[in-house]
């Protein structure tokens, strides 16, 4: 390995080739750091019998490090390179203003644990933004703490199971549509509840009739998100939410859809008690990936006491940070993930509110001008006019062809396009959901458009071209049953030669 010959053998070429992994390019005594001599006695620590020596990890220098980093990252795609028409995700471009903003070492070096007195800054951003957010969705009051969606909704349902109790009542039911995200309903279990679902009828949206036999005393209430995940306007929700109030429920607002409706319509004008929202979807701040991501929850006036504490609020003197009456309690360590809540406030504010509202106009007008695009080619199983996303159905030409939703996904990766979400709603067969978002211009529109049907047209041309696809991509089609079947969970280090 440390030969000359093996060394170059183990190198990428510029621009292609296989990238080694780090123990190829590992070559013993290379260091990505050094450190002066020491200056005081040198002393062998005493090991216990059961060591095994030093973890043979690779050894390499600072240049090759970096370089092969880089490389790999240059293979990844994302919304900086293209259009990137994930639905339900909402992968937007994110404004590099907010990126400064939340890299300014007055915010970023600040220890989370800093007392109010020292950070009163820090507690404006959280008020403005609150200010705002509670604006934009008819709410009294907001918690940042939720480190993402799903831990929205998990904050969402304990606010509802501490409202519930403070009544002395214990209903065990929440409500979810078949359509939901797949986070729902795992957070309605994970809250302690059962959930229970309603079909879609024939429009795509919650059937009335089922919902109106599903509701009784035993509901503590139902979550959904308006527009609806099929990318369609809940138009009965005023109906829904009455049904719900009426049984002493609560109506939860999934934010997943917000972008749609931003500065259009409110989530408190449709009846909604709690709205959680995905700063990375609606707000243009980078998607979590597991975190740091923020999930906020806002409130009306009567769930504010239960809200995670502390909450910070304005006094004659400062800002102060207080405790709800009877808050659920931290959700968090400190107050959320501070710098993507400052990144969204960024994007708000270089907006402001005419902006925001055009958010909203954009998404939808770029998502029902690329549904039209496509109606010729794919099935569109819903006629009512989409909002910011639609699911178009490949279940025709699979028929025809044997060419399935995934291979047209896999086939977007050979035009510079990413792929869009595949099988889900779980609702619609071959399921090809749709976002284009409000950033991307009418010319990508048309790319994406004019790729899609390009591929359709190959699948009737010659199937088995399609399913072959991708074609230029570093990896192809790997195995994805057996990665999840047999999973490589550890790594060892090739000995060197």
């Amino acid at each position: 390995m440390a030969d000359a010959a093996g060394r170059a053998s183990s190198l990428p070429l510029v621009g292609g080739g296989e990238e080694p992994t780090l123990d190829r390019l590992s070559v013993q005594g290379r260091r990505a750091s050094s450190f002066p001599a020491l200056d005081v006695p040198h002393v062998d620590l005493a090991l216990p019998e059961s060591a095994v020596g030093p973890p043979a990890l690779p050894e390499v220098s600072e240049r090759d490090l970096v370089a092969h980093v880089n490389r790999l990252a240059h293979r990844n795609f994302a919304v900086d390179l293209g259009a990137y028409p994930l639905g339900s995700c909402t992968m937007k471009y994110n404004p590099k203003i907010c990126d400064w903003a939340a890299e300014h070492p007055d915010f970023r070096d600040l220890h989370p644990a800093a007392p109010a007195s020292l950070t009163q800054g820090v507690l404006e951003v959280l008020l403005e933004i609150e200010r705002i957010l509670c604006e934009l969705t008819a709410m009294s009051r907001a918690t940042f703490q939720p480190p993402a969606g799903a831990a929205g909704e998990m904050t969402g349902l304990l606010i509802m199971r501490a409202y519930h109790e403070s009544k002395g009542r214990n209903p065990s039911v929440i409500i979810i549509p078949d359509s939901a995200h797949g986070t729902n309903p795992a957070s309605v279990t994970l809250a302690g509840y059962q959930a229970r679902q309603i079909p879609s009828d024939a429009r795509g949206m919650v059937d009335l009739e089922a919902l109106r036999a599903a509701v009784d005393d035993d509901v503590a209430g139902f979550m959904l998100t308006n527009p609806n995940t099929l990318g369609l306007f809940e138009e009965d929700i005023i109906a829904m939410a009455e049904m719900i109030h009426d049984v002493d429920g609560l109506v939860y607002y999934d934010g997943a859809n917000l972008n749609a409706i931003l500065g259009v319509a409110r989530p408190g004008d449709m009846g909604f008690d709690i709205v959680h929202s995905n700063l990375h979807k609606t707000f243009a701040t980078p998607h979590g990936g597991g975190g740091p991501g923020a999930g906020p929850v806002a409130v009306a006036q009567h769930l504010v006491q239960f809200l995670p504490g502390p909450i910070p609020q304005r006094n004659a003197e400062a800002i102060e940070w207080v405790e709800p009456e009877h808050s659920i309690g931290r959700v968090h360590g400190h107050h959320g993930n501070f710098l993507v809540v400052l990144r969204a406030l960024t994007y708000m504010r270089a907006l402001g509110g005419d902006g925001l509202r055009r958010v909203a106009e954009h998404s939808v007008l770029n998502a029902r001008y690329l549904e039209s695009l496509l109606s010729d080619h794919y099935e569109l199983p819903y006629p009512a006019p989409c909002m910011h996303e639609f699911v178009a159905s490949a279940g025709s030409l699979k028929l025809a062809t044997g060419v399935r939703a995934m291979d047209i996904a896999k086939a977007l990766l050979d035009y510079g396009f990413h792929a869009p979400t595949m099988y889900f709603p779980l609702v619609v067969e071959e399921a090809l959901m749709i976002e284009p978002t409000e950033t991307e211009s009418p010319e990508t529109i048309e790319a994406l458009a004019e790729a899609f049907n390009e591929i359709a047209q190959r699948s009737h041309d010659d199937p088995s071209d399609v399913q072959a696809a991708p074609q230029s991509t570093p990896v192809t089609r790997p195995d994805d049953a057996l990665a999840a079947r047999q999973p490589v969970l550890s790594w060892h280090m090739a000995p060197q030669e």
